[in-house]
């Protein structure tokens, strides 16, 4: 498990900051939740960027509830791993610094103003994500835990 950066914490040696996300990895029947922008057309885990004076934990309950309506408790929240990668839509050299949380529910996530869809995603999507995305679904499918 990494520590909890705070949400200014550049890397080192880069001139810009690292943008410090986190998100939830929900899996449900060998595929993971992944969500539509409204106006976008990638998806993307449901997560977003780590507010001053929370931990990442913190963050992806609060990013979960904003975009699924998913009411998560932080200290439930197991953390599977950190992707490090390009920013979509960033200048080259500015990167994601993104903490997946493994998040079980028996609720069904719903998409929340700021979301046009769902989609349980596999491998198979990989073509339909910004760079972090793409990354997550490949680590899922060598942890064996989506196809």
């Amino acid at each position: 498990m990494t520590s909890t950066p705070s949400p200014a914490t550049p890397r080192t040696g880069g001139s810009l900051p690292d943008i410090l996300v986190a998100a939830i990895a929900l899996i449900r029947d060998r595929r993971v939740l992944m969500v539509t922008a409204r106006g976008r057309d990638v998806i993307y885990m449901p997560g977003g960027k780590i507010d001053a004076g929370e931990s990442a934990a913190e963050g992806a309950a609060r990013e979960a509830w904003e975009e699924v309506e998913l009411q998560l408790d932080p200290a439930a929240l197991t953390e599977m791993f950190t992707v490090v990668i390009q920013a979509h839509g960033e200048p080259d050299g500015r990167l994601v610094r993104m903490q997946v949380f493994a998040a079980e529910t028996d609720a069904e996530p719903r998409p929340s103003a700021e979301v046009s869809a769902l989609h349980w995603a596999s491998t198979a999507d990989l073509f339909r994500c910004p760079p972090a995305g793409g990354e997550v679904l490949r680590l899922l499918a060598e942890q064996n835990l989506i196809d």
